[in-house]
Formats: C-alpha cells, structure tokens, sequence
C-alpha cells in the first residue's frame, strides 16, 4: 500500500513540475527553478517514504539548485 502512495505522489509532483515548465512567459531561471523544485520533491518523497517534510525539504533544495544553474549561452 506504502509503494502505490509513492506512486501517486510522484505522479503528481511530476504533473505539476511539467506544468509549471510549460508556461511560456517564463524566463530560463525560473523555468530552471521551477524543473529543480518539481525534480527535488519528487526525490525527497521518495528518499523519505513519501513524508511531506522530506517532499517540502526536497522542493526547497531542488529549487536553490536550480535557480543556480547558468543557462547555456
């Protein structure tokens, strides 16, 4: 019962993460940051069995992380 949770739940972390990607009035940072987040708590969701503490931390870091990221010139 514990994997179908993590199943759902990744599942929608990714469908809102592609979601977000997908609008067309956002600059490669925040599409990047955007990507890093979706990408983190799906991460975090998993390496913590689904916790929201773990999804929420994921998110956060993955955000940072990708906010960072330079762009190709």
């Amino acid at each position: 019962m514990k994997t179908i949770k993590q199943v759902v739940m990744s599942a929608a972390l990714v469908t809102v993460a592609l979601g977000l990607g997908g609008c067309a009035g956002m600059s490669a940072q925040d599409k990047n940051t955007a990507i890093g987040a979706g990408a983190g708590a799906v991460v975090g969701g998993v390496l913590t069995g689904g916790s929201a503490v773990g999804t929420v931390g994921g998110a956060a870091v993955g955000g940072v992380i990708g906010n960072q990221v330079k762009p190709p010139k």
